[in-house]
């Protein structure tokens, strides 16, 4: 069975409430959660959360919701021990619950690479940066990969450094520069050892704790996506996040 697990923090450091935050009259976790529905190979989509106030919405809409700890620090941990709880359970998809407008197209391209090459064991999106802020933002994460698609670093600086570019619009008009989209995939006995993996110096650094994984040599397959993305860490942020509903999401509904 392939679950796409959303875990949702009620207590973020950056964003208290985040998950209820309000996004066009709907809380943030709910638009995550119904895009994510949208996908065509997950079997399941539940969210794991550290709050009952969350929990009642979650059930409230209709969604599933698992009740984890307070005290667990990041969001892989969080799915890791929601996974448990499910049975069959052989795929796994980190949706990330600040991820109001992911596609559905999304989830399926991450979920692509493992059923058919059974090396692989995490795989993660990027889709090439084509705005200035994007590029300065550091709650956008960049990450540059190698000629077989596999991650060497992420980073919330821009990467790579392009030394002969004189402007940032000419770093990402003459040179593909990527954003990291806060999506995994994993095959369960990966996550279950990454989870198990202490935190490292790159992970504490970046406050990024995919570089857990970098630092111990397990290798996340990237996929390009052209869909956009819009992930929600701080109020900056969350204000950026209700533009674009505003902007591009309301009128299409309205069409409807």
């Amino acid at each position: 069975m392939i679950v796409g697990i959303i875990p949702a923090r009620f207590a973020s450091t950056r964003l208290m409430g985040k998950p209820l935050a309000s996004i066009g009259g709907k809380p943030m976790i709910q638009h995550t959660y119904e895009n994510s529905l949208k996908s065509k190979l997950l079997n399941k989509v539940v969210v794991a959360v550290d709050d009952e106030k969350v929990a009642q919405v979650i059930k409230d809409f209709g969604g599933t919701a698992i009740m984890t700890s307070k005290d667990i620090s990041t969001g892989s941990d969080r799915i890791a021990i929601a996974a448990k709880q499910i049975e069959d359970v052989r795929i796994i998809v980190n949706i990330q619950g600040d991820e109001p407008f992911i596609h559905g197209e999304m989830i399926d391209q991450a979920i692509e690479p493992l059923l058919f090459d059974l090396s692989v064991q995490v795989t993660t999106l990027a889709k090439r940066i084509e705005s200035i802020d994007d590029l300065k933002l550091p709650s956008i994460t960049k990450i540059v990969f190698d000629y077989q698609n596999y991650a060497m670093y992420f980073s919330r600086s821009p990467i790579p450094f392009v030394r002969d570019a004189r402007t940032n619009l000419e770093r990402i008009t003459k040179f593909d520069i990527y954003k990291h989209i806060g999506l995994y995939a994993f095959r369960k006995e990966a996550l279950v050892k990454f989870t198990s993996l202490e935190p490292t110096d790159l992970e504490k650094a970046e406050k990024l704790e995919q570089l857990r994984m970098l630092e111990n040599g397990m290798k996340i397959k990237v996929v390009e996506t052209e869909y956009e993305s819009l992930a929600v860490d701080t109020q900056e942020d969350l204000e950026r996040a209700r533009n674009y509903y505003a902007r591009y999401i309301k009128p299409k509904l309205k069409k409807k």
